[in-house]
């Protein structure tokens, strides 16, 4: 990736403020939604996992799912784990730290050791708490959803993000940057963010009508 992800003055519409889980909201498929799913959570006991592969918008369905969560008075904490992290952030298994009927929200569980998953679900169930977590593949808790790529998919993220603009990103380049990384959402968006900043250089270098040199 070559380009920094940092918003331009005329806003890269890949740049990481737009992209960002929470940032960009979830594309349900049609006739799905956040309340859909939380319903499926509160039926489990408020414990779940949602697993699928990298770039797939685990984050971001996560994200989708806290404000629904908040309205049916299910204050969430999360907590995401980054480059092989595999211990809890300091407090959080503390019985002070998180009020009654929190969710617990784990971005990348299986990161964890198996001591801090074990410590983390006693501290849940001593004080009834949620766990929701994302996962690559099954850890053991009841599946709440699974998220999968799809070139549609990737299709319809760009067409929200370009929707106030129109960059050079064509249908062809975003079949060619989800085929070069096998379906991740991700690594798609920061392809597009440095093809349209090259379309960007190009454009201010180029003299305006009108104006002699």
């Amino acid at each position: 990736m070559s380009g920094s992800l940092s918003c331009t003055a005329e806003e890269n519409p890949f740049c990481s403020r737009r992209i960002r889980p929470g940032a960009m909201p979830y594309l349900f498929p049609p006739g799905q939604s956040a309340q859909d799913l939380v319903a499926v959570l509160r039926r489990a006991d408020w414990w779940g996992e949602i697993i699928g592969p990298h770039g797939s918008g685990k984050s971001a369905l996560l994200a989708a799912c806290t404000a629904v969560l908040d309205q049916a008075g299910r204050p969430t904490r999360l907590v995401a784990l980054h480059d092989g992290q595999r211990r809890l952030p300091p407090g959080l298994t503390d019985d002070r730290q998180l009020a009654p009927s929190t969710v617990v929200m784990v971005d990348g569980y299986e990161q964890l050791s198996w001591w801090s998953r074990w410590r983390l679900k006693g501290r849940c169930r001593r004080g009834g708490l949620g766990l929701l977590v994302t996962a690559h593949r099954t850890v053991g808790l009841p599946r709440i959803a699974q998220t999968a790529p799809s070139l549609e998919l990737a299709e319809r993220i760009v067409a929200q993000l370009t929707a106030d603009r129109r960059p050079p990103v064509d249908s062809g380049s975003i079949r060619e940057c989800y085929a070069r990384h096998r379906g991740n959402l991700r690594e798609v968006l920061f392809d597009l963010y440095d093809l349209t900043e090259q379309h960007l250089s190009r454009t201010e270098t180029q003299p305006r009508r009108g104006v002699s040199h």
